[in-house]
């Protein structure tokens, strides 16, 4: 289920019994409702090796209609792509300056490039947002965070969302950097995520730490 160093370093969290409980629970519901991103993708964004991260990008939980999700959040391979994606290629284009293709939401470039797109809960159910918030997944994710914090190389950590902001407190080693702003939801983006140049932010810590910046 899990390599590129992942397995090693979760060994002991994939043998706790709530993440089989957990991994149960997810297949009856697979059989029972329509659920997102397909079953084989929910683990997608642990393709990134453990030691190539060099930004996450924390959401809440897979996008809720058909065909969109696959595995790294905010990604999307349907169009017309989500609101949300929309507003994170408009805080691109404002940052950087890099116009992106409002027909691709696509983001994979970026996984090649270091970037983690890991959610708050790995699941969801159709056109239900949130509906899997108390399926423990949050027990994991914070295992997995608390595992990149103890990297001895610096991490970008962004957090956009509530759901993604209640994770800093798992964020200690000073090494890192955390950036955190309101989601890009339409709902939200314009109390603090618009003009949060988190691109920008993130890669000029990069470089300042003698690391390769990120080719949004």
């Amino acid at each position: 289920m899990f390599n590129n160093n992942w397995d090693i370093v979760l060994k002991d969290e994939l043998n706790k019994d709530y993440f089989k409980d957990l991994l149960n629970t997810i297949n009856n519901l697979y059989n029972e409702k329509t659920i997102y991103p397909k079953k084989d993708d929910i683990f997608n964004a642990f393709k990134l090796d453990y030691n190539d991260v060099k930004v996450v990008i924390l959401g809440q939980d897979p996008y809720h209609g058909e065909g969109e999700a696959h595995g790294y959040a905010f990604s999307c391979l349907k169009t017309p792509i989500p609101p949300s994606l929309k507003n994170i290629y408009k805080e691109l284009y404002t940052d950087l300056g890099i116009e992106k293709n409002m027909l691709d939401g696509n983001l994979l470039p970026w996984v090649k490039e270091g970037v983690m797109l890991l959610n708050t809960g790995l699941t969801v159910e159709k056109d239900k947002p949130n509906s899997h918030k108390n399926l423990k997944w949050n027990v994991f994710t914070d295992a997995v965070i608390e595992k990149l914090n103890e990297r001895e190389e610096p991490i970008v950590f962004i957090l956009w969302g509530n759901n993604a902001r209640l994770k800093k407190n798992l964020i200690s080693n000073p090494i890192h950097l955390v950036i955190e702003s309101a989601h890009p939801s339409p709902f939200s983006a314009r109390n603090g995520f618009f003009n949060s140049k988190p691109f920008s932010r993130t890669n000029e810590f990069l470089k300042k730490n003698g690391i390769k910046e990120i080719n949004w």
